[in-house]
């Protein structure tokens, strides 16, 4: 019942968090990146709090070391909404690529327009990929990381789809570091989850992988390699299973 009650007041107090924020920002399009930053920092700022306080979710991070000090590729695990707000906090300014569609959503999707994400058409084919490259060489330059879920979408904890090379690419086309990301977050925020549980999130940040005489299928395969690890180590008992199969 509490935890009902904590995901209604979160939505609702959001929601009102969300709509005057994602006018101003949209209003502060003549203004430079930096300023909308500031504005989007804020509103980062009442949704981690609301996120803690109102839901009782808490987050630590492990791995700091392996940051980069010049902007990089990140190559996350998705598991839920959390991690596209909670990231931001984690990591200098960044930009996500995300799929067009979501630009047209009101309020947040105004955001996302003015905060100059990488948007790009999904069933574009290689004209996506070329999209991915050339934004995210733009973004990279102007001192911005690049957030890239491989996997395409939400995945369930203990669950995982085919890594796609966009991510990797960019990096190999820049010459730009790839930062292998694992996290929990699905654990108490499950993907299209209306209810939210009181929990700690981890989020784990693996060591950098320079792109300098590697192709894309090998770092690729390495980046897979770390984040799934990582996640069996983060939520053993979702590979239980497995680890069974293994022992056996």
């Amino acid at each position: 019942m509490m935890t009902l009650v904590r995901s209604v007041l979160f939505l609702i107090l959001v929601s009102l968090l969300t709509i005057p924020f994602g006018i101003l920002v949209s209003l502060a399009m003549i203004f430079p990146m930096p300023t909308r930053y500031a504005i989007i920092a804020a509103w980062r700022v009442g949704f981690m709090a609301l996120s803690q306080y109102v839901l009782g979710i808490h987050y630590q991070v492990i791995g700091r070391e392996n940051m980069p000090l010049e902007p990089s590729v990140i190559l996350s695990k998705h598991q839920s909404a959390w991690e596209t707000v909670g990231l931001q906090e984690v990591f200098p300014p960044l930009v996500f690529v995300l799929k067009k569609s979501l630009l047209a959503i009101p309020f947040f999707g105004w955001g996302l327009a003015a905060m100059k994400m990488i948007s790009i058409d999904r069933q574009g084919g290689k004209d996506a990929l070329r999209q991915v490259v050339d934004q995210g060489r733009d973004r990279l330059g102007a001192g911005f990381w690049v957030v890239i879920f491989p996997e395409g979408t939400r995945v369930a904890p203990g669950q995982k789809r085919r890594y796609k090379s966009g991510g990797v690419h960019l990096a190999v086309q820049t010459g730009t570091k790839v930062v292998p990301v694992a996290h929990d977050a699905g654990e108490v925020w499950g993907k299209n989850a209306f209810l939210k549980s009181p929990g700690l999130i981890t989020v784990s940040i693996g060591p950098a992988v320079d792109p300098a005489g590697k192709t894309e299928a090998e770092i690729n395969m390495l980046v897979e390699a770390w984040i799934e690890a990582e996640m069996r180590r983060l939520s053993p008992h979702r590979y239980a299973d497995v680890c069974d199969a293994v022992a056996v």
